[in-house]
């Protein structure tokens, strides 16, 4: 399953930007893998107040979102999805400044991680 933790300072989280925000980034996922795939994307926001969020040594006076991208190895090599990790960035980027604004865009910060074969469970089994 596709899983986004979004780190963004709390006052972008106004009770209309999360679920616009959860939708750009499960509709990122399916254009890069397809409308059926998006079905399976989980996402976490987590709102960090402005005061505990820094960027080069200094509280961020702005949107600085962090964003990390996790599921199976496999899915970031599957020969029908050429460059799926670059596409995955572009997207996920292209939602955030969709729903925040383009002043986020080079703020933004994509890490795709990866889980190898076996290293994942649902309901308690290996998946």
């Amino acid at each position: 399953m596709p899983h986004f933790t979004v780190h963004i300072r709390d006052e972008a989280l106004d009770g209309t930007v999360e679920p616009k925000l959860i939708a750009a980034l499960t509709d990122a996922v399916g254009t890069v893998f397809g409308p059926g795939f998006a079905r399976l994307v989980g996402v976490d926001l987590i709102g960090i107040p402005a005061h505990r969020r820094g960027v080069g040594g200094l509280p961020a006076d702005r949107d600085n979102p962090v964003v990390t991208l996790s599921m199976r190895e496999a899915a970031y090599h599957l020969p029908e999805v050429p460059d799926a990790p670059a596409r995955l960035v572009a997207a996920t980027t292209d939602a955030l400044a969709a729903v925040l604004g383009e002043q986020v865009r080079s703020q933004v910060i994509v890490t795709i991680t990866g889980t190898p074969a076996g290293r994942t469970g649902v309901a308690g089994a290996v998946a």
